[in-house]
């Protein structure tokens, strides 16, 4: 298999078309790519706004694009991006990641009225604060106070993320699509 990045839109649609062409059809795709450049607006570069936008977004958009054409050749397709919670209701300090996160929202959207009637669904899981390396940097004093806010007291587990995935890809979920399922601990609530 072909090993790339989701920044070279080139690669990241070959990588696509080489997977469904080595198993004649491509089922489910999740786009969890995602970075942060963490910032005030005020100090936040230009390079920091494109690059998170280029990862968490056009990325999205280019594997989207890439899989639409397998899918709707074998009439089924489910598609899960990878949103957050931060997507919803932004965050001091993450205007790029939630204007990307945001972006994919309406992206998933679109992606489901446009294909829908070929058997593709799109969906987005929006998780909010879960124990992965993006998550383990932050400075005590912040992991406390977003825990207070949590209804729940925690951090999610990566997973609890995953079981979310999973049902959206599967055939339980056979009649959603264009949906958000915020996957938060009551964050957003």
């Amino acid at each position: 298999m072909r090993v790339g990045s989701v920044d070279d839109s080139a690669a990241l649609a070959a990588m696509i078309d080489e997977v469904a062409s080595t198993f004649g059809r491509l089922d489910i795709l999740v786009n969890n790519a995602g970075i942060t450049r963490d910032g005030l607006i005020l100090r936040m570069s230009d390079d920091d706004f494109d690059e998170v936008i280029a990862t968490n977004l056009r990325s999205v958009f280019v594997a989207c694009r890439a899989a639409a054409r397998p899918m709707m050749r074998g009439k089924f397709g489910r598609i899960v991006n990878i949103g957050s919670v931060s997507g919803i209701i932004g965050n001091a300090g993450q205007a790029n990641y939630a204007a990307a996160k945001a972006g994919l929202i309406g992206l998933t959207k679109s992606v489901a009225r446009e294909l829908g009637s070929k058997g593709i669904t799109a969906n987005v899981v929006a998780p909010g604060f879960i124990e992965t390396d993006m998550t383990s940097g932050l400075p005590q004093g912040i992991r406390e106070e977003v825990m207070k806010s949590l209804p729940l007291r925690r951090f999610g587990r990566a997973e609890e993320i995953a079981h979310a995935v999973s049902y959206v890809a599967s055939e339980l979920a056979g009649y959603m699509t264009a949906q958000v399922l915020v996957v938060d601990g009551g964050m957003a609530g």
